[in-house]
């Protein structure tokens, strides 16, 4: 080796070997498995002939690529250079149009030639491949088909097994696989297939002229009676495998999938939800419901009495004085509220809300109204005002947008939970106009009550579980039958408890999110704010002396700042 000139290292840990030439001889490591890379016996011996060591006992290559242990072993004591790898291949070769002679064997390799190589059975990790090698340093005789089998038998091989490389395999010392196993084929998951979109709701109509129709926001995804929901493609079930060895290799089936069936839907088939009733789409992922849609054509007022509907309703006219709308689902009023009380999941009011110092309009989501005047309107979420907000109370749990048309915002109050955006605030008249943004009083007041009543669920948790850890030191055979049912009672109730309690801390990081966004606050005017403005971020009041042009106001330290309009 010294004489020879030593080669770079070749592989690494990322190829799953390495193989070094150093002075004292040839050395190979095989790293553990964990890098995803199982080698057989043939892909090493491949990689060595390639790199010219041809001299090395088979016998612990195998061991070495068994074990993996990422330690070097010694393999050889030399290597083959390029230039003699091409002398020993050309050697090998017989000349074209005439047969090579052969050199007569030695006494000693005609009596390595008469004794039969050993037979090497490898089974892989998996046990689904079987493969067959020789051990030539005992023998180099051929071995028969029946040797060959018996040897497999031996190794209890009796799946898969290929006769033809067999015989194949007999006729030369070659490794070849011997027997292959059948892989398990996994079933596929079922899948729910929703035929409709709710991606359109809420966006405005735009017409042929490219025009955005504002009082047409598609707040409905109506369906009819009979109409298709939903698709389920079922699971299907997995396939055994079978292994060299004959043992069985389990599939896995695939996860059923329950139908999405809600309410005012129906079953049709075994695989298909439909509507049973006509009505709005509600999609809550695990459930799909049909609220029925109710159509006013008038207005509602001593003709119609008060409207309290389970689901949605529209009206094409409007809400008159001392009269209620009230659903579970949206409202649509064609024309003004003026002084009802209107309340839903979202308001949409096609010419306004004049409030007549009277009623109000309330939705769980979002309001969208064309004006405001001396009107009270609240919403869980956003308030969307087209035109002029006029000394009104206004309160939204996130955002007030007045950016429409005139987009004013003049006198009474408006309050948000995070932001207020407009093009004008209060007018040239200096009317006071309080507006107010930060975290929302209602949502506090939610969280607030939440973790209290947490804490009142671990309390009564960690007692029960300390009295059932004292009453565990008593004989309960020794018990009376009354006592015995109070400690099951006990034991029984831990239960809903603990239910209880996640149910509740998923409820408070919910809303401690929720806060988190709302202590950000700001006001945007993308025009004028007016003198008499009074503004109040997060607890810190500023009033407004001057004319503030297109800007943003934000805290900054323990102060309100002015900064430029970031619409």
């Amino acid at each position: 080796m010294a004489e020879k000139e030593l080669r770079s290292p070749v592989g690494g840990a990322g190829a799953g070997y390495l193989l070094e030439f150093r002075e004292t001889g040839v050395y190979i490591t095989i790293f553990p498995d964990s890098n995803g890379i199982l080698f057989e016996l043939s892909d090493i011996r491949q990689i060595l002939q390639e790199c010219g060591v041809v001299d090395y006992d088979v016998v612990s290559l195998a061991r070495i690529v068994r074990e993996s242990s990422g330690e070097a072993h010694k393999l050889s004591d030399s290597f083959l250079s390029p230039e003699e790898m091409k002398a020993l291949l050309e050697g090998e070769k017989k000349p074209e149009g005439e047969a090579a002679e052969e050199a007569p064997l030695s006494e000693e390799e005609a009596a390595l030639a008469a004794i039969p190589a050993d037979i090497i059975v490898e089974i892989s990790r998996d046990r689904m491949q079987a493969t067959v090698r020789f051990d030539t340093r005992k023998g180099k005789g051929l071995r028969s088909v029946s040797d060959i089998q018996e040897a497999l038998e031996a190794k209890k091989v009796v799946f898969g097994i290929n006769l033809n490389a067999i015989k194949k395999g007999a006729q030369a010392l070659n490794p070849f696989v011997a027997a292959q196993g059948v892989p398990p084929q996994h079933g596929e998951n079922a899948v729910i297939e929703r035929k409709f979109d709710l991606g359109v709701k809420g966006r405005p109509v735009i017409d042929k002229y490219d025009r955005v129709d504002y009082k047409n926001l598609n707040l409905f995804v109506l369906v009819k009676k009979g109409d298709v929901l939903a698709v389920r493609i079922p699971q299907t079930q997995g396939v055994p495998g079978r292994n060299v060895l004959g043992a069985e290799v389990m599939a896995r089936n695939g996860r059923p999938l329950p139908l999405p069936l809600g309410k005012g839907t129906a079953q049709q088939g075994e695989n298909t939800v439909i509507a049973a009733i006509d009505g709005q789409i509600v999609d809550s992922k695990n459930k799909i419901a049909i609220d029925p849609h109710l159509v006013i054509k008038s207005s509602v007022g001593v003709g119609t009495g008060n409207i309290d509907f389970d689901g949605s309703v529209e009206i094409k006219g409007n809400v008159e004085a001392g009269f209620m709308v009230k659903a579970t689902g949206d409202i649509e009023i064609g024309g003004v509220v003026s002084g009802g009380d209107v309340h839903g999941r979202n308001v949409f009011v096609s010419g306004g809300v004049n409030g007549m110092g009277r009623g109000q309009v309330t939705a769980d989501a979002d309001v969208r109204v064309s004006f405001a005047e001396n009107a009270r309107i609240e919403a869980g979420q956003d308030i969307y005002i087209s035109d002029v907000s006029l000394h009104s109370n206004i309160r939204a749990g996130r955002h007030i947008y007045v950016e429409d048309r005139r987009g004013q915002i003049t006198g009474g109050l408006a309050a948000a939970g995070e932001e207020i955006r407009a093009n004008v605030i209060g007018n040239q008249a200096c009317v006071v106009t309080n507006i107010s943004v930060g975290i929302d009083p209602t949502l506090q007041n939610k969280y607030n009550h939440a973790c209290n009543e947490y804490k009142e669920t671990k309390k009564r948790l960690t007692e029960i579980t300390q009295m059932l850890n004292t009453l565990s030191k008593i004989d309960v055979s020794k018990l009376p039958p009354q006592r015995v049912e109070q400690i099951n009672s006990l034991t029984r109730s831990q239960f809903p408890l603990v239910g209880k309690l996640k149910r509740q801390e998923a409820e408070i990081a919910a809303m401690a999110e929720e806060l988190s966004h709302m202590k950000n606050g700001k006001v945007s005017a993308s025009s004028i704010i007016y003198p008499g403005v009074r503004i109040t971020i997060n607890s810190l009041k500023k009033n407004i002396q001057s004319e503030l042009q297109r800007c943003t106001l934000t805290v900054q330290g323990d102060e309100v700042t002015v900064g430029l309009y970031d619409g």
